[in-house]
């Protein structure tokens, strides 16, 4: 007996609401296996491919690509084979419909059982009448007229200062006169008019917030306006750093690997965190505590054609140089396909953003909500340096650490800076620190 199946759109394991649908890799009357992958979808974070959880056959698309499901709604039908066993998980017909008998006529469905609410919520009551409030009547609207308008030397002077014509001005103090309020009522009625939007025009493109880009405007905005942002800057000589790499990358154990100066970067972040693991903690408000974590999930950023997204390297000060730069290769390859898993997007507790490859010496990068800092590590450039008492031209960078001041003091931050910007002057430290 063929039976017909709803697959409704999971949570993925982020906690989040909604999911565009990017693209149908299925079509009715196309038949599939359990675990085939039916759709792909972007949510706030990453794009997911999500599996069949049937073997049988599609019989309906309910959600076009390009529309935005919210988590729960249904997406797909299938026809299967029934079994008699009963299915449920995520995204599955957990039970069976059974009918609902309409009400005989003469029944009244019972009033429901009142549930205590909130003040301000909950079903309304009738409201005691109340007097109407008396209005101050609005001035009457006024031309520019020839007359000498009443008006003191400062509220002139404020007029001046506003633009206002006070022949404009409907006058609503004594025998006449123009007030202040007057002045600043017209000049706000002005403003209020230069706001208003423009007119719909054929020439712009306009592109629907969503997404990544919708989830990373969020977490930059609730992040900017929680968390009190410090930025240190510290510029470095990196000569060493690029003569070790330059040997590295000629070393057979390194074979292929793709070595860059952010491995060196990454390594002397890490090395400098185990020396100060305060800063690997996240300020809990909600708990009123610090947490401070064992493992650091480094963040690094990644700009993407969808918008900017923050894969994080799990418990990355376990691994070598040469494992750094083989995780980071992935990283970013996943990255730029599309295909972050979703366990990658969660966790991290320190990010590092590489504006250096667009050419720039540096910025004040935003922290990534639930961290405590963030590193920007800007471009390699040949700079005069004083160095053994002369000045000669040397590869140097800049490096800038924003970081929570609520549990960041300016000690700490400066300390972590301070030994990153060492370790790479002198990446042989590095290995005296491990």
């Amino acid at each position: 007996m063929l039976v017909t199946k709803h697959f409704h759109l999971p949570d993925v394991g982020e906690g989040l609401t909604e999911a565009e649908i990017l693209e149908w890799r299925v079509g009715p009357g196309d038949p599939v296996g359990v675990n085939d992958t039916i759709v792909e979808i972007e949510t706030a974070k990453a794009v997911v491919e999500l599996p069949s959880p049937y073997a049988g056959t599609v019989t309906e698309i309910l959600c076009a690509a390009g529309e935005a499901v919210a988590v729960g709604a249904p997406i797909i039908t299938f026809e299967v084979e029934d079994d008699g066993a009963p299915q449920a998980g995520p995204g599955l017909d957990a039970r069976p419909q059974e009918p609902v008998d309409p009400p005989a006529p003469d029944e009244q469905p019972s009033a429901p059982a009142r549930e205590p609410v909130l003040v301000g919520y909950g079903p309304a009551h009738a409201r005691t009448a109340r007097r109407p409030r008396k209005r101050k009547p609005e001035p009457p609207a006024v031309t520019p007229s020839t007359r000498k308008s009443l008006a003191t030397p400062p509220v002139r002077k404020l007029a001046r200062d506003l633009g206002v014509d006070l022949r404009l001005v409907a006058a609503t103090g004594p025998s006449g006169r123009i007030t202040r309020e007057d002045v600043h009522r017209l000049a706000g009625k002005r403003a209020t008019a230069s706001n208003a939007p423009d007119l719909p025009r054929d020439d712009v493109v306009r592109t629907p917030i969503r997404g990544v880009r919708k989830h990373t405007a969020e977490a930059m905005v609730t992040s900017a306006f929680t968390a009190p942002h410090v930025t240190e800057w510290v510029t470095v000589d990196v000569q060493r750093s690029r003569k070790l790499l330059k040997r590295a990358r000629a070393d057979k154990a390194f074979g292929s690997v793709r070595l860059t100066a952010l491995c060196l970067v990454i390594k002397a972040a890490l090395t400098a965190i185990a020396r100060h693991p305060e800063i690997n903690a996240k300020w809990d408000a909600a708990a009123g505590e610090i947490v401070q974590y064992p493992d650091v999930n480094l963040g690094i950023a990644a700009a993407t054609p969808r918008g900017l997204i923050v894969p994080n390297i799990a418990a990355a000060q376990r691994l070598s140089l040469r494992e750094i730069a083989l995780a980071l290769t992935d990283l970013i390859d996943q990255a730029r396909a599309g295909k972050t898993p979703p366990e990658r997007m969660r966790n991290g507790t320190f990010t590092i953003t590489n504006i250096g490859v667009f050419g720039i010496d540096g910025g004040t990068p935003i922290l990534n909500p639930g961290e405590a800092a963030i590193l920007c590590f800007g471009q390699v450039r040949r700079t005069p340096w004083e160095h053994k008492g002369r000045i000669r031209l040397r590869d140097t960078a800049t490096l800038a650490l924003s970081f929570d001041h609520r549990l960041v003091d300016g000690e700490l931050g400066s300390l972590v800076l301070r030994d990153i910007a060492r370790f790479l002057e002198r990446p042989e430290l590095m290995v005296l620190h491990q």
